[in-house]
């Protein structure tokens, strides 16, 4: 009896929550450390907002504005470099980190001071890369693609960038092998690999992509690190190097990465649209295998980006029908999405509406992608603004509004609290109709001729560059009433049910709410993980 006592009295203690100072900086639990993750990223956000603000006041018009010609490539080189490795991927982590161990009954990450360690490691990086700003040469200008010789040729800030640029990757690599061992070993009895929740299924994929090309990302930045301060030659024309090996190696990785950004985000809105059509996933396995083979050939694509380097036509065709083979487990997705919604009993709440807003923008993205993948098409859009209408219709309402997606559905769980629907709603049609605005007039300008990355252009873009720029201070602006959402919900929202969506399925809703601060001390039982699951 005595030592029943004592057991019930050191549990107390393990449960109670740390408070103040000591409760973020020593954090081991997922819930804290997904916060931290999360609010991390919605800081990074805000800044690489404002420098993709910056870019679009100069391109408003013709003729220099406001920045002269080498701060504004430093902001269109910072502005990316913030918002992938920033914005996107820590906000991918966060919602990894809360949501993983909730959805396979675990009672926590497996490895949870490398969870803290992996988190820490991102504030001083990007202390690290915004110091550049103020650095002898200024930041970075060499595009977020660093290519030699351009990048070399970076004054002070080029050491802060590339050690910054490891500090990110370590942090990206610990952080996916926490997922995959959590996932691979505290899932719940009785809960098999394909009784996973597609989140937890894309995650996994996700993080076996990072742990293979961080590292080669960071061979290429620390190649250029020594041809930069140590006189070897791996990308030196002069020395007998080739700075078409640098692009070979920065795609290798930097491809792969372009599914890392989005492929959480197909598990996301794979989790909210058959809640809001309460209906289960249309084709749960063949998502799961689409997901794979879409990582699986993220490997054998990269050159894609390099069809005007002078590759051997070989080499051309293959990168083209590989690239275009891509279209087949992405079609079977989209296919799977609108199938699950057919005859549902469809309600459009905001994260509902964010789905298929993510659905529509995110297949017109897909579309110009295979319109770049196609050789003799593509001399022609190369390093136009046509590309980059092309990957922000992928990234913006693809990954960045599934991650608002996920954070309005999940939300009421976390917090204990609703938002308001109306302010989110306004947030969603804010965000939508200035992100077509911004984005969809850059396919005409690249279509006729305008280079990115330019401060200044002929008077033929001026109309469609106006509009653009309007849009981007709409869709920018609208932001703030995500975290005047957020942050009244989390205040003063009025108090959340357990399963707060009617069609919600997934052991996450079978916990109280809001979510205790230990998740599952005793795995759930068969009977619940049968429950909750919907495929």
């Amino acid at each position: 009896m005595a030592n029943t006592a004592t057991h019930d009295h050191a549990h107390d203690h393990h449960d109670h929550k740390p408070h103040g100072l000591k409760r973020w900086l020593f954090a081991t639990n997922h819930k804290d450390i997904g916060t931290m993750y999360l609010v991390f990223a919605c800081a990074m956000f805000f800044m690489g907002g404002a420098m993709a603000l910056v870019i679009r006041a100069e391109l408003f018009q013709p003729g220099l504005q406001f920045v002269d010609p080498g701060f504004f490539n430093s902001m269109t080189t910072m502005h990316a470099l913030l918002m992938i490795f920033g914005a996107v991927m820590p906000a991918w982590t966060g919602l990894a980190n809360w949501m993983v161990p909730m959805q396979v009954g675990a009672p926590d990450m497996a490895l949870p001071r490398l969870n803290n360690f992996s988190f820490w490691l991102l504030p001083f990086a990007f202390t690290l890369l915004l110091l550049t700003l103020f650095v002898p040469g200024g930041a970075p200008a060499g595009g977020w693609t660093l290519y030699p010789p351009l990048s070399l040729q970076a004054g002070d800030s080029f050491p802060l960038t590339i050690f910054a640029i490891h500090l990110m990757g370590i942090s990206s690599i610990l952080g996916a092998i926490n997922v995959v061992v959590t996932i691979l070993n505290m899932r719940a009895p009785g809960m098999g690999l394909l009784n996973m929740p597609l989140f937890c299924w894309t995650w996994l994929i996700t993080a076996y992509l990072l742990i293979a090309v961080m590292p080669v990302l960071a061979g290429a930045v620390t190649m250029l690190l020594t041809d930069y301060f140590f006189g070897t030659s791996f990308f030196a024309a002069s020395g007998g190097g080739d700075p078409v090996m640098f692009q070979h190696i920065f795609w290798f990785f930097g491809h792969p990465e372009v599914y890392i950004l989005i492929l959480p985000a197909f598990g996301v809105v794979s989790e909210i649209i058959p809640t809001f059509s309460r209906k289960p996933l249309f084709g749960y396995e063949s998502m799961v295998y689409a997901s794979a083979s879409i990582a699986f050939l993220s490997f054998i694509v990269w050159a894609h980006h390099m069809f005007t380097v002078g590759m051997p036509l070989a080499g051309q065709l293959f990168f083209m029908l590989s690239t275009m083979l891509i279209a087949v487990p992405t079609g079977v997705k989209v296919f799977n999405w609108c199938a699950t919604m057919w005859k549902g009993s469809i309600s459009f709440e905001t994260p509902m509406l964010f789905s298929i807003a993510f659905l529509f923008l995110f297949t017109i993205g897909g579309f110009s992608g295979l319109m770049l993948a196609i050789v003799p098409a593509d001399f022609q859009y190369h390093d136009s603004y046509f590309v980059v209408a092309h990957f922000h219709y992928v990234l913006v309402p693809g990954a960045v509004f599934a991650i608002m997606a996920g954070v309005y559905y999940w939300l009421p769980k976390w917090s204990g609290r609703m938002y308001n629907e109306k302010v989110g709603k306004l947030h969603f049609w804010l965000s939508t109709i200035g992100v077509n605005v911004l984005f969809f007039p850059q396919h005409f300008l690249g279509l006729a001729g305008m280079p990115r990355r330019i401060p200044d252009y002929s008077t033929q873009f001026a109309d469609w560059n106006m509009v653009s720029s309007i849009g981007a201070f709409i869709f920018g602006f609208s932001q703030l009433l995500f975290v005047y959402v957020i942050w009244s919900a989390v205040r003063s929202g009025e108090k959340a049910a357990d399963r707060p969506w009617e069609g919600a399925h997934g052991l996450e809703w079978e916990l109280p709410t809001p979510a205790p601060y230990h998740s599952w001390e005793t795995p759930p039982s068969r009977a619940v993980i049968s429950q909750g699951a919907m495929h």
